[in-house]
C-alpha cells in the first residue's frame, strides 16, 4: 500500500465525519467551524487520532486557498442591491471597526500577557476580525430570521473586514520583525492593498463575465471550473501586485453573481459545495495544528481577552458607527454581539510562527482559545439573544423545491424544474389562477407516472412537477407562486417589474404574491386600469395605489392586455 492510499482514506474519513457534523451543528446550534476544529485536535497527534501535523506553513496556504473559495463563494451570493443599501456603514465597519477593535483588544493583551504593546496590539489585529464563513454559515442555517437590512450589513462586514485585519497584522509583523517604520509606509501598504484589490477585483469580474458569455464550452460541467478560474486569477494577480487577493476575490464574486452567465444556477451550487469542503478542510487542518493541552496553559488569559474583546471592544467599535447611520439600540447590540472570530485570526496567527517571532506561539494558542470562546458562546446563543432583542422576523414564503435543468445560451431564459410541497399555495387551483409573469410559460406537468398537458384548466395537486420556462428576472415571482407559504409574501422580490396579462383577477394575484387591492376579487387588472383611468387607454398610462403601481404595457383595441405592476419599497401590500 502507497502512503498516498492511507492519506485517501484517512481524508475521506474526515470528510465523512465533518459533514455529518454539519448536521449536529444544526440540532444542536453549535456553529460547525467548533465542531470542525474540535474533530481536528481529536484526530492530532495529542488526542485519540495520533495524526502528527506540524507544518505551519502548509496550514497556511491551506487557510488561505479555502478562505478564497469561501469569500467568492459568499461574492456570487451578495445581490449589488444589499451593498447599495448598506455600503457606508458595513464598510466603516471593515476598517474603522477593525481597527478600534484591534486597538482596545491589543492594549487589554499586552497588559494581560505582560506583552510589549505592539506585540499586544499585533494579537489585537488578528482577532480584530470577525469570520465570513461563520457568520454567512450562522445567519444562513441558523433558522433565525432578521431584517434584511441588518442581515446584509452583518454579512457584507464579515467578507470584507478580512483585507483590514490581514494589513494590520502583515503591517505590525514588518515593524517588529523587519524594523519598518510606522507611519508612511503602513500608509502605502494599506492604499496598495485595498486599491488594487478593488481594481483588479472588478476588472477580472467584467472580463469574466464577458469571457463566460461568449466563449461555448464543449461540456456544461466545465462552466462552474471556468468560474472558479476567474476567482483564482483575480486572487493571484491581486496579491502578486501587491494588493489584497481576498478583496478581489469577494469582488470578482460579486461582480460575477450579479450579471447573467450561462449555467448560472448549476455554477452556484457548484460553488456553495465547494465553500463547504474547503470550511470542512480548513478547520479541520487548523485544528490538527494545535495541541489541546497548550490550551490549559493559557486559558485564564485567553478568558480575560476574549471577554475584552466581545463585551468591550466590539461594542465600542460597532456602536458609534452604526448609530451615525440611524440604526436603534437593539439592531446594535445584536451587531456587536454577531462579532464571532473564525478562521481568519487561526490563519493569521500562523504568520508570527512563519515571521520568526519570538513568542508566537503564545500568541497562536492565545487567539486559537479566543476564537473558540467567541465561536462557542456568541455562535451558540446567537438565536436567543435576536428574540430578547426582538428582532426576529417571520421566515419567507419558502419556494417550492426547484431544480435548474438548463440556462439556455442563446436565449434569455431558463428551464425550471418545481416540484410543489405537501401544502404550496397553488394547491387546487386552475393553471389560469396562477396570475404568472407574461413571459413565464408552464411546458410541461408530470404527476407520479403521468404527464399532464398544461391548460388553463389544468387543477395543480401537491407533490406535481411542473417544467416552466421563465426569463431569469422573474425568478423570484415564479417562486412565490409555487411556494408552501400561502399567508405569507415574498419580501425579497426583484427590481423588475411584475408584468401580468390584463385578463389577471384581483383575487389571483392576492392569493399567489399577497398584493392587496380592495376592489372586487372578481374584477381584472384591465377592468380595473379602465375604471379608475380616462379612457381610451393607451401605453404609459399609470395608476398609483398604496404600495404599488400599475402601468399599461400593451393595448388590443379597448383592451389593456399587458400590466407592469412595480412594489414601493417597504410596502405593506395594500391598497
Amino acid at each position: 500500500m502507497f502512503p498516498v492510499d492511507k492519506l485517501i482514506l484517512l481524508a475521506a474519513v474526515l470528510l465523512l465525519v465533518g459533514i455529518l457534523s454539519s448536521k449536529l451543528s444544526a440540532r444542536i446550534g453549535l456553529p460547525v467551524l467548533v465542531l470542525f476544529l474540535v474533530i481536528g485536535m481529536l484526530a492530532g497527534e495529542s488526542g485519540i487520532g495520533g495524526i502528527a501535523f506540524d507544518n505551519p506553513e502548509g496550514a497556511h496556504a491551506l487557510g488561505t486557498l479555502a478562505l478564497a473559495i469561501i469569500l467568492f463563494d459568499g461574492g456570487l451570493q451578495t445581490p449589488t442591491s444589499s451593498i447599495r443599501a448598506v455600503w457606508k456603514p458595513a464598510s466603516l465597519l471593515a476598517t474603522f471597526g477593525v481597527l478600534v477593535t484591534a486597538l482596545i483588544t491589543g492594549a487589554a493583551a499586552a497588559y494581560i500577557l505582560g506583552l510589549p504593546l505592539l506585540e499586544g496590539l499585533l494579537l489585537g489585529a488578528i482577532v480584530g476580525s470577525t469570520d465570513a464563513a461563520a457568520v454567512f454559515s450562522l445567519l444562513r442555517n441558523a433558522g433565525i430570521h432578521i431584517n434584511k437590512r441588518l442581515k446584509s450589513t452583518l454579512e457584507i462586514e464579515s467578507a470584507s473586514n478580512d483585507p483590514m485585519a490581514i494589513f494590520l497584522t502583515v503591517g505590525l509583523l514588518e515593524v517588529l520583525v523587519n524594523g519598518m517604520q510606522p507611519g508612511v509606509g503602513l500608509l502605502e501598504l494599506f492604499v496598495m492593498q485595498m486599491g488594487v484589490g478593488a481594481v483588479v477585483g472588478l476588472g477580472i469580474g467584467w472580463l469574466s463575465v464577458k469571457l463566460i458569455n461568449r466563449i461555448h464550452l464543449v461540456a456544461s460541467g466545465l462552466y462552474p471550473v471556468l468560474v472558479a478560474a476567474c476567482g483564482f486569477l483575480s486572487f493571484g494577480v491581486s496579491a502578486n501586485l501587491g494588493g489584497s487577493g481576498f478583496l478581489a476575490i469577494f469582488l470578482t464574486g460579486v461582480f460575477i453573481g450579479n450579471h447573467r452567465i450561462a449555467f448560472q444556477r448549476s455554477t452556484f451550487l457548484f460553488h456553495d459545495g465547494l465553500a463547504w469542503l474547503s470550511q470542512i478542510v480548513m478547520f479541520v487542518v487548523l485544528g490538527l495544528l494545535i495541541n489541546p493541552l497548550s490550551l490549559l496553559d493559557v486559558w485564564l488569559e485567553g478568558l480575560a481577552i476574549a471577554a475584552v474583546l466581545i463585551l468591550v471592544a466590539r461594542p465600542l467599535a460597532v456602536a458609534p458607527v452604526l448609530k451615525l447611520f440611524g440604526f436603534n439600540v437593539r439592531e446594535i447590540s445584536l451587531v456587536s454581539w454577531v462579532g464571532l472570530r473564525g478562521s481568519v485570526p487561526i490563519i493569521l496567527a500562523i504568520f508570527p510562527l512563519m515571521f520568526g517571532l519570538e513568542g508566537a506561539e503564545l500568541i497562536f494558542n492565545v487567539v486559537f482559545f479566543v476564537v473558540l470562546i467567541s465561536a462557542s458562546i456568541q455562535g451558540t446563543t446567537l438565536p436567543l439573544v435576536a428574540r430578547r432583542l426582538k428582532l426576529t422576523e417571520k421566515p419567507p414564503a419558502l419556494p417550492a423545491a426547484s431544480l435548474e435543468i438548463t440556462a439556455l445560451e442563446e436565449v434569455d431564459a431558463d428551464i425550471v424544474e418545481y416540484t410543489l410541497s405537501e401544502h404550496p399555495r397553488a394547491a387546487g387551483r386552475r393553471l389560469s389562477q396562477m396570475a404568472l409573469p407574461d413571459t413565464t410559460v408552464v411546458a410541461m406537468i408530470t404527476r407520479g407516472k403521468e404527464v399532464i398537458p398544461p391548460r388553463g384548466s389544468t387543477e395543480l395537486h401537491p407533490r406535481d412537477h411542473l417544467f416552466v420556462v421563465l426569463r431569469p428576472e422573474t425568478r423570484p415571482f415564479v417562486d412565490c407562486v409555487f411556494s408552501d407559504a400561502p399567508d405569507k409574501v415574498s419580501s425579497d422580490f426583484s427590481d423588475q417589474p411584475l408584468r401580468l396579462k390584463g385578463s389577471t383577477t384581483l383575487g389571483d394575484l392576492a392569493h399567489s404574491y399577497g398584493f392587496m387591492i380592495r376592489e372586487q376579487d372578481e374584477m381584472t387588472l384591465d377592468a380595473l386600469l379602465r375604471a379608475k383611468l380616462p379612457v381610451p387607454l393607451s401605453a404609459g398610462d399609470t395608476l398609483a395605489l398604496e404600495g404599488m403601481t400599475l402601468t399599461v404595457e400593451g393595448v388590443l383595441g379597448e383592451r389593456v392586455t399587458t400590466v407592469a405592476l412595480t412594489v414601493a419599497a417597504s410596502s405593506e401590500h395594500a391598497s
